[in-house]
């Protein structure tokens, strides 16, 4: 029997990358899955190759920094599945800058989506959670809230929040059966890093590919990460087998964070 079988998971950012990614996986182990997104026809789609392979999936859109539209969507998950066990969140905005640099309105920006979007759907699904046998949140957070490259004062900060609300989250819930968790990947070959490595490249196949691998170089492994390696252990940490895991980060990383900038001669 599949690990999350009669489970049900909603996920924001469901339609690339991680959050599409989770989706998958979830369904493979027997999730009915809610899959969320920015754009509709985005949802619509992820949520059709669920159904082609035989799972379950509702495809609903909205910005996760609007709490009438999040409200929304998470009662329309109870109402279409009749429960809700398991909140993923995965919808997040990347901006470059510094304290100095930065426009409000983009700090702004990134606040919102990478910090208030986690806030109001932890606020809307906790209730539901709460009713489960084993309710879980898993929130995808980012290496960037332990230790920061340049010019991401925003995100930096945006998800270092996530880890002390997600810990702070697990205590509160504890009591009411409810497990919250972080994810804290390295580079991982999203859309969203691929966009990156464009801006900073001519934008050509062969120039992206040399600055993934490049990136990947910083990772003990050697390479960044896939989307689905970080969703299984999404999945592991919504799973019964985490059932005594909750308020903690669980970097998945490979080796980022691990190795010091400064090597041995003889290691060059």
């Amino acid at each position: 029997m599949a690990e999350h079988e009669g489970r049900v998971a909603f996920i924001t950012g469901a339609t690339s990358g991680i959050g599409l990614a989770c989706a998958l996986e979830l369904a493979a182990q027997g999730s009915a899955v809610v899959l969320h997104g920015l754009d509709l026809r985005d949802s619509t789609a992820a949520a059709a190759v669920i159904e082609q392979s035989g799972g379950r999936a509702l495809a609903l859109a909205g910005a996760v920094d609007d709490a009438d539209a999040m409200g929304a969507a998470i009662e329309a998950a109870v109402a279409a599945f009749g429960q809700l066990d398991t909140l993923v969140t995965s919808a997040g905005i990347q901006r470059y800058g510094t304290a100095a640099s930065t426009p409000v309105a983009v700090w702004d920006e990134v606040m919102n989506v990478n910090l208030k979007g986690v806030y109001l759907a932890c606020h809307f699904a906790l209730p539901h959670l709460r009713a489960s046998a084993a309710g879980s949140v898993v929130i995808v957070s980012s290496v960037q809230g332990t230790a920061s490259q340049s010019d991401v004062a925003a995100y930096a900060a945006s998800k270092g929040a996530l880890h002390t609300f997600a810990r702070a989250t697990a205590v509160d819930e504890g009591p009411h059966g409810v497990r919250v968790n972080s994810v804290s990947p390295g580079s991982v070959d999203t859309p969203m890093l691929r966009a990156t490595a464009s801006g900073l490249s001519d934008g050509s196949h062969d120039a992206v590919e040399a600055l993934l691998a490049e990136w990947g170089t910083a990772h003990a492994l050697g390479r960044v990460a896939r989307p689905e390696e970080i969703a299984s252990v999404v999945s592991f940490l919504a799973s019964p087998r985490a059932s005594f895991v909750t308020g903690a980060d669980i970097r998945v990383d490979g080796g980022l964070l691990a190795r010091l900038a400064a090597a041995l001669p003889s290691n060059r």
